[in-house]
């Protein structure tokens, strides 16, 4: 049942952009997305280019990084993001296509710990979470990338983030922090989605959603031309292959 969509979009975005060479001969969109989305925009990017010949080149970062290098003009057609702050940001300096702005996919955040060396954790504020484990907690900059601040919130709402504070290691992006956790030197805070790619990690406790603010990521057209609007679409009616990641729709 859910192959249909999908398959229904591959040949809307064929017909599209079958149209769209002959008029600009451009075949290449330039897609800059926020770093947790690796996995599941890379099948997505090769499933297009084996759809329509278009070439779909992608640059995976922090949200913040990627807004940061839109604002003075990096090439990119689109932009998703991993929250709507930078989104935001970017809609406010017009470097994004307003009208075109949706929030694409859903997430959940998650504490893991290296294989096999996992500890008990109760979500309530009672809970003395910086006793419970020994060495580090990586997640991403606190102050600028989503996961991290995500992760943040949550901690604040728990009572938990002045006594783990000093423990924390803030990287550029969640797969930086996915990556120190799987060789052993912290236990983390990312998403689930990423959690889920790595046979490395434990996932030992999913965050209550109502902890922290809700984990969106916007999407939206950063330039006009006939193949970025075709892709994006074909985008939106991707969701069998975020869902196979553990992404959800946002209500």
């Amino acid at each position: 049942m859910t192959q249909r969509p999908f398959k229904f979009f591959k040949l809307l975005a064929a017909f599209a952009l079958l149209s769209a060479s002959h008029l600009s001969g451009a075949a290449e969109v330039t897609v800059y997305a926020a770093a947790s989305l690796t996995n599941a925009l890379g099948d997505i990017a090769k499933a297009y280019e084996a759809a329509t010949g278009v070439k779909v080149k992608t640059s995976f970062a922090a949200s913040g990084a990627l807004a940061k290098q839109i604002e003075t003009g990096a090439p990119a057609d689109v932009f998703i993001s991993a929250d709507s702050k930078w989104a935001d940001y970017l809609d406010g300096k017009g470097k994004i296509d307003h009208d075109s702005l949706v929030n694409l996919l859903g997430n959940s955040l998650v504490l893991v710990a290296p294989k096999g060396k996992g500890f008990p954790v109760r979500f309530e504020k009672d809970f003395d979470f910086a006793k419970a484990f020994k060495g580090k907690l990586c997640t991403g900059e606190t102050d600028s990338v989503p996961v991290g601040i995500y992760a943040k919130e949550a901690l604040v709402n728990l009572g938990w983030w002045e006594a783990i504070r000093p423990r924390i290691v803030g990287t550029d992006d969640v797969r930086s922090a996915l990556g120190l956790v799987a060789r052993g030197e912290c236990a983390g805070i990312v998403y689930e989605t990423d959690a889920k790619v790595s046979d490395q990690v434990d996932i030992l406790a999913t965050f209550p959603a109502s902890l922290h603010a809700p984990i969106v990521y916007p999407a939206a057209l950063v330039s006009q031309s006939s193949q970025a609007k075709a892709f994006f679409e074909y985008l939106k009616g991707a969701q069998p292959v975020f869902a196979r990641y553990g992404f959800s729709v946002p209500k």
